[in-house]
């Protein structure tokens, strides 16, 4: 009978052995490691969030008006003033072609209903432009005496002063709006002055100190800008309400020589 070495036996065995506990403690180590790893994310999640803290901005209208001089301050007192007669002129117009529209019915109403040129002027409102139509039609047709006057024929007389009297209240409502038509047009340009000027103050103020960084140059000249931006708000307005009035004028002008055309057939054939 043949017996085998000891010693090949002896190794396997001890090579079993390793590999058993290396198992042994490679399962033991990874609950620990799943442990630590879950305990980390909660301590992640839970990091105190920074807030961020919201800075003041040290630029703007007030800062501008502060920190100005004499040339930016004045630039943007002339805006302001351009910007309240803007809108007065605005807001008077319409109040004024509101009134003229209103006294255009009321003639069409009262005056042709009447059983006289003047029984109608009577019925129309004291101060209208319609009676100042027809009393300068009437007093043309009743008072065509003198030596140059007589060289006149009646309809041309009484044609010439109908007209004059509807080319005075064209030019009544023509006033204000030569005002909104320079605002509109210059307003943009003064803006665009006070911005020059400020820019030109803080890029020497930016020399003189040597400190070029984004915060030195972004902020005076933003602030600059703010001239630019005003002035076309200024603009803006003055542009659609000239356009507007115009727009409105025309039509109230319509009425008025159309009852001026009415009133010169009425004085001289004795009908519309």
């Amino acid at each position: 009978m043949s017996f085998s070495h000891p010693q090949p036996l002896l190794r396997r065995a001890r090579q079993a052995l390793a590999a058993l506990l290396t198992g042994l403690t490679l399962g033991l180590s990874l609950p620990q490691l799943a442990l630590a790893q879950a305990a980390s994310e909660p301590a992640t999640a839970a990091a105190p969030v920074v807030a961020q803290e919201s800075v003041a901005n040290p630029y703007g209208l007030s800062a501008l008006w502060a920190q100005g001089d004499f040339v930016a301050r004045g630039t943007l007192i002339i805006m302001v003033i351009m910007s309240m007669g803007s809108w007065y002129i605005i807001f008077t117009k319409l109040f004024e072609q509101r009134k003229l529209l209103k006294s255009a019915e009321a003639a069409a109403k009262t005056f042709w209903s009447a059983g006289s040129v003047k029984a109608g002027i009577g019925s129309l409102e004291e101060g209208s432009a319609f009676r100042y139509v027809a009393e300068s039609g009437v007093n043309a047709s009743e008072h065509h005496e003198g030596t140059l006057v007589e060289q006149i024929d009646k309809h041309t007389w009484v044609s010439m002063s109908v007209q004059r009297a509807m080319d005075s209240i064209n030019s009544r409502l023509q006033d204000g709006l030569a005002f909104l038509a320079t605002v509109g047009s210059t307003a943009p340009f003064v803006g665009l002055f006070g911005t020059v000027w400020g820019i030109y103050h803080a890029l020497t103020a930016i020399g003189i100190s040597g400190q070029a960084s984004i915060d030195k140059v972004a902020g005076p000249v933003g602030e600059a800008l703010i001239m630019t931006a005003f002035g076309l708000a200024v603009a803006v307005p003055a542009v659609m309400g000239y356009n507007w009035l115009i727009r409105r004028n025309k039509m109230a002008m319509e009425r008025v020589r159309a009852f001026g055309s009415d009133v010169h057939n009425v004085l001289l054939a004795g009908k519309r």
